[in-house]
């Protein structure tokens, strides 16, 4: 390894984008090889809606939801680009401790209300409610292909190389070499793995990992009643077997910002090679009639559906940790998003040494330790 090699980081999604982010503001050399063309759609990082939110039923990710909204905001400022829409969250449900998660937002200092479901009703026409609902108003959506591209460019300006369409076939030496798929190698100081459902077969033989489970999810997109009515809040509704999440589909959503809607414990096993890109007509009959049932503001009808990629952990938490000069990086479970810069900051504390800001949770031997007790999300 000498001096001047680079951090290589495998994958440009949201994580990749923002360990290149962080790196480079601590003034350090980077190449991101990305497998594909900037903004494809085969990973989890693209679209333009996902959930942002302070509420979890775990204080640690309530933590870190705080300074990842820190690190978004300044993100914004530096790209002038906006990627948040701060409108508010909605929390309930039968399998929902909204009584724990009011108490740890307490506790964060984090403005909450807890509602009963006639009052939250008659806040949100068009939505139907059951138990007690938590209200708080640091939450929204974030725009994943925007926050992409701003953290490459902005890791880009500070002298990151950015090679798109650069297929990575295997990390040699302890994570100080990567293989390149036409043959030719990279010389690294440091390997980072943000490789999404591909970081399995990738790192196979080189690190052990705990059990990755590859899903393939199903959204789906109803039109409001109402369009040109005020912006519902994401909503977690926790009810049965397939918590149901929904939330304005920004562009995805149309024109008129229809409702994206899914179920977080809905996807089929897939890998990310193969995915089928099949919607399951089963979640889709469970969806439609979830519409029918508690969200009367919107038209049954789909106007749109796709899939995008989950890579689970046993316990939902993250893989964050170092082994030689490789660091596995797999914010995964359906859930990371929202943590992409702090993600990053963790990956650049990891490469840097300065690793006391990663939770023991995400290292690799409390995974292997086979702790599987679920976050709550």
């Amino acid at each position: 390894m000498a001096e001047n090699d680079p951090v290589v980081i495998i994958g440009a999604g949201l994580a990749g984008a923002g360990a290149a982010w962080a790196l480079t503001r601590r003034g350090l050399p980077v190449v991101v090889a990305e497998q594909f063309p900037l903004g494809h759609l085969r990973g989890s990082s693209h679209g333009s809606a996902r959930i942002v939110r302070r509420g979890y039923g775990d204080g640690l990710y309530v933590s870190l939801t705080g300074r990842a909204f820190e690190l978004w905001r300044e993100l914004e400022l530096a790209s002038g680009t906006a990627i948040l829409r701060m409108l508010g969250s909605l929390d309930f449900g039968v399998r929902r401790n909204v009584p724990k998660m009011a108490r740890l937002l307490a506790d964060a200092g984090v403005r909450h209300e807890v509602l009963p479901p006639a009052e939250a009703a008659a806040r949100w026409p068009g939505m139907v409610f059951e138990g007690e609902v938590l209200f708080h108003e640091q939450a929204g959506t974030m725009d994943a292909a925007g926050a992409v591209a701003a953290l490459l460019a902005q890791a880009a300006a500070a002298g990151a190389q950015v090679l798109p369409s650069t297929e990575i076939v295997a990390v040699a030496d302890a994570g100080r070499r990567v293989i390149l798929g036409d043959g030719g190698s990279v010389s690294a100081r440091c390997t980072v793995v943000a490789a999404g459902g591909w970081i399995g077969p990738l790192l196979s033989g080189v690190v052990t990992l705990p059990p990755l489970r590859v899903t393939e999810q199903q959204l789906f997109h109803f039109p409001r009643r109402d369009p040109g009515g005020p912006a519902w809040p994401s909503v977690i509704h926790d009810r049965d077997a397939h918590a149901v999440y929904h939330l304005a589909g920004g562009r995805d959503g149309g024109p008129h910002d229809d409702r994206k809607i899914g179920e977080h414990d809905g996807g089929h096993p897939t890998t990310a090679a193969e995915p089928d890109g099949v919607v399951d007509p089963a979640s889709r009959e469970r969806v439609v009639a979830y519409v029918q049932r508690w969200l009367p503001g919107l038209e049954p009808a789909l106007r749109t559906e796709g899939t995008c990629l989950y890579t689970e952990t046993p316990s939902e938490d993250f893989v964050l940790d170092r082994v030689d000069d490789l660091v596995v990086c797999s914010p995964c479970s359906g859930h990371g998003a929202k943590f992409a810069p702090v993600i990053g900051e963790m990956v650049a504390d990891l490469v840097t040494g300065a690793d006391s800001s990663v939770p023991e949770r995400f290292r690799l031997a409390s995974h292997l330790s086979g702790r599987t007790a679920s976050v709550s999300l």
